[in-house]
This record gives structure tokens, sequence and C-alpha cells, in this order.
């Protein structure tokens, strides 16, 4: 699974949600992670404060979710993982760009425009910042280190949801933001892109966090435009063409009268 020279890490990851429901309200879940090529699932826990049936499903992208219906109370949800994953993400300057031809089909959904990632708005601009570097991995790269440079991370600035482009002319945004516009500019040429969600080691302030994750050189390489390095570990919980496919839960009914969610994220080999 690992190459004998990358450091594994030992991470410890939690989050609990607190919803106040008026009524009987279907959830749908997504918190579970699965293995993958550099996270293995060494333990995991789900529970909550009142039982409830659980009807486990894999969705359309692979992710591990569940759906409940939760009673009309003060409903908790209390989720923890311990895995080992990679302490430093790979990079890959050099690796080639895949003519669409050959891509593997099921990567195939993650080269179009979608909800929050108009990325047939955005070529002009994608194709502008990266100039003449190498296809492939190079440009990903590029994109990645503009979006560093001109759109300023704010966590907690996302009450609204918002498009690549519009986060691109407002300037600022929060880690889903940032990660829209780079899977955007990156679909708008040619290369496929989608959203992660998951756990961030040492994230400030700390919360779930979101990246985005590019198909070059024959396999998937991450980007984050909200870090400086790739060097702290992460868990990956699920992965989507963008925001709308990789939410920790959707409730249909009324809006919790209150909700909270609380992570934590301790890495147990420092």
């Amino acid at each position: 699974m690992y190459s004998p020279l990358v450091a594994i890490m030992r991470v410890r990851a939690s989050c609990d949600i607190e919803l106040h429901l008026e009524v009987e309200t279907p959830l749908l879940l997504m918190l579970r992670p699965r293995g993958g090529p550099s996270q293995r699932i060494t333990s995991e826990s789900f529970s909550f404060s009142h039982e409830v049936p659980v009807d486990d499903y894999t969705d359309m992208f692979g992710n591990l979710c569940q759906r409940v219906v939760a009673p009309a109370v003060e409903f908790e949800i209390h989720t923890s993982v311990e895995a080992e994953t990679v302490g430093a993400m790979a990079t890959a300057p050099g690796a080639p760009f895949i003519s669409v031809q050959d891509l593997p089909l099921d990567v195939l959904c993650y080269m179009v425009p979608t909800r929050y990632c108009e990325s047939d708005r955005l070529g002009d601009l994608a194709r502008q910042v990266v100039g003449d570097a190498l296809l492939g991995y190079d440009q990903v790269a590029t994109i990645s280190d503009w979006i560093k440079r001109e759109v300023a991370y704010r966590p907690g600035t996302g009450e609204s949801q918002l498009t690549a482009d519009e986060v691109r002319r407002q300037g600022f945004g929060v880690c889903r933001d940032l990660a829209h516009l780079g899977i955007a500019m990156c679909r708008s040429i040619s290369i496929p892109a989608r959203m992660v969600v998951g756990y961030l080691a040492g994230l400030e302030p700390m919360d779930l966090h979101a990246w985005f994750e590019a198909y070059v050189g024959d396999r998937w390489y991450t980007f984050d435009p909200t870090q400086e390095t790739l060097d702290n570990p992460r868990i990956a919980i699920a992965v989507g063409r963008d925001a709308a496919d990789v939410a920790i839960y959707h409730q249909f009914g009324p809006l919790p009268i209150t909700s909270a969610a609380y992570i934590d994220v301790e890495v147990l080999n420092k």
C-alpha cells in the first residue's frame, strides 16, 4: 500500500454533531471514511444518542453513507476513526496530462461543469494562469499557487454558498470555496478534478476541511490552496464533484432549532 520511504502517521479523529429537531427528521449521513491508497482505517466507531434504525449504503462516488430517521429531540451523532495515513501527500512535478480519450471511464464525471464549479466560464482565466507550464501536474500546481496568492483563505466566512467564479470575483473564501475554484479551473483545461472533505491535523481553527484532487499521471494527486505545504496528515471522508456531493449530513424537513459540530484531530505518533 505505501512506499517504504513514506512516513506513516497514526491519526485519531472525531466528529460530534448535535441537532435539536422539532419533528421526526430523515437524515442522510456521510461520516465514515474508507480505506484508500493513502490511508488505512484501523478502527472506527459510530453511535447515536437515541436508538434508531440505520440503513448503510454506498453512493455513486464510493462514499460510505447512512440513512436514519432522527426523533424530535436533542439528537447527537458521534463518530471517531483511527487511521494510518501518509505523513505528507505525494507530489509529482512533471506527471503528464492524460488525454480525455485515454482517461478511465470512472474519472469522466469529474470533467464537466457542476453546480458550484462552472468550469465552462473559467477557461480563459485558467489558460492565462498556467501560461507555458508543463501540461499535467505542473499546470495544477500553478493554479493552486495562483489561488493562494490571489484568493484569501478566511475561515468562518462561508455563510453563503458561492460558485467558483463568484469566489474568484469576491477574492476570499473558506476552504470549500478555494477548492471549488481550483476544481473549476482544472476542468476548464481538461484535467479531471474533484472535491475531498475530511480531517487535517493541525488545522487552525479546527474544523472539517475541504481540498481538491486532480487526475494526472494516471492517478489522483492532492492540492490544497489554503495550506503552505501538504506535510500534515489527512484523513479523507468523502469525495465528489463539488460540495453538493460531500455534505456530511443532509436533513429533510424543518431546519434544526439549533445545531453544532465539534471536531478533534490528534496525531498519535508525533
